[in-house]
């Protein structure tokens, strides 16, 4: 299983601790999104962050979307099926996104791909939802499980 990671707040007054999880993460700006594993460690790592991120579990299809429209190479090149093919295992986008999916591999093993995705802000009315709130009472921040594609979807 793996989870798409969101931040949604910024750094700004946070303790050094949290602030340096979240650089551990690759989650240096507002916006940014990363694809990590569910392990014990990054689970103790989201726990501690949680008041600045969201995340949930994210299946093949998002992930493929994901990488195609917001994946990029070094030198800001999009990635492709063929720089897939070229860098990788795998030969397309879809084979390494239900990899990923999976667990079996991670953003890494594409030779040459950035592990952070930059995204738009939430578009449509709701925005983020307040970002200052947990999801469960109607915000933006925790544990979304399955719906975090309805919020990647509103930011590619």
């Amino acid at each position: 299983m793996t989870f798409l990671v969101i931040r949604a707040r910024s750094d700004r007054g946070v303790k050094p601790k949290i602030r340096d999880t979240m650089s551990m993460l690759n989650l240096t700006r507002v916006n940014h999104a990363v694809l990590i594993p569910d392990t014990p460690a990054y689970a103790g790592m989201l726990h501690k962050a949680k008041d600045y991120i969201t995340w949930g579990e994210v299946d093949a299809d998002t992930i493929a979307t994901l990488i195609s429209e917001r994946g990029r190479l070094v030198g800001d090149k999009p990635v492709t099926d063929a720089s897939v093919k070229a860098g990788s295992e795998y030969s397309t986008i879809k084979a390494v996104s239900k990899a990923i999916a999976s667990g079996d591999a991670r953003t890494t093993d594409i030779e040459g791909m950035k592990p952070v995705f930059r995204l738009h802000p939430p578009r449509g009315p709701k925005g983020w939802g307040g970002i200052k709130r947990s999801f469960t009472v109607g915000g933006a921040l925790g544990f979304r499980g399955e719906a975090i594609t309805e919020l990647a979807g509103r930011m590619m």
